[in-house]
């Protein structure tokens, strides 16, 4: 038998592959297509409903001028109506209303909501608004007092000294523009209704004009 040839097999004779053609898939194309299936399970990359994010509309502008009265409340309830079906709950507001250059009025308004509450008292106390006979230094030429109901209250000028109120009385003062004032109730009522409409009974003195009846008859001292 004739011995069989061994063939030698060199480096050199093991053909090379081709340096154009890849094997495998590179590292860096590997992270993306990970970073790429990570966004698209994310939660958080998918756009909310309704729409992509960038067709999110801003926040609604209110077109409506604004009015040249400030308003505050004084005294916010709720006050319940019993009926043969049963309680009915509703919120009665008491709001002044002043444009801070001597004129400034009261007004009461009740509703089921409380904006729209608070609205009718804006509109009632615009009706009874009243323009006050001030001073160059927005203040009153004179003392002057007044009672409405359980309260009574005085009023004084007051150089220099700026605003001397509390309770509603202040609220009523500020809203009118005064300046240099001082407001002294006597009166041991905690009610904040009454003592805005005794400031306006003693500031309707000074212009001369009467009072509103609005739910009790004033009596002046």
């Amino acid at each position: 038998m004739e011995p069989e040839t061994i063939t030698q097999v060199t480096p050199e004779a093991t053909p090379a592959l081709p340096t154009n053609e890849v094997v495998g898939t590179p590292t860096a194309s590997v992270g993306a297509a990970r970073n790429d299936n990570r966004m698209s399970r994310d939660p958080r990359a998918a756009p909310p409903r309704g729409g992509r994010r960038d067709n999110r509309r801003g926040p609604r502008r209110d077109t409506r001028p604004k009015s040249e009265f400030d308003q505050k409340i004084v005294s916010l309830r709720r006050v319940t109506r019993v009926t043969s079906g049963g309680r009915r709950f509703a919120f009665a507001v008491c709001v002044v209303a002043g444009n801070r250059k001597g004129m400034v009025g009261v007004g009461q308004g009740k509703a089921g909501d409380t904006p729209l509450a608070i609205e009718k008292a804006f509109r009632d106390a615009k009706k009874n608004m009243i323009t006050v006979n001030t001073t160059s230094k927005m203040s009153i030429p004179h003392e002057t007092e007044a009672k409405f109901a359980a309260s009574r209250v005085r009023i004084m000028p007051a150089p220099g000294k700026g605003i001397l109120a509390g309770s509603s009385v202040r609220a009523v003062l500020e809203l009118a523009g005064m300046r240099e004032i001082s407001a002294k109730l006597f009166s041991r009522s905690k009610n904040n209704i009454n003592n805005a409409y005794v400031a306006i009974e003693a500031l309707k003195k000074l212009s001369g004009t009467k009072l509103k009846r609005v739910h009790r008859e004033a009596v002046t001292k």
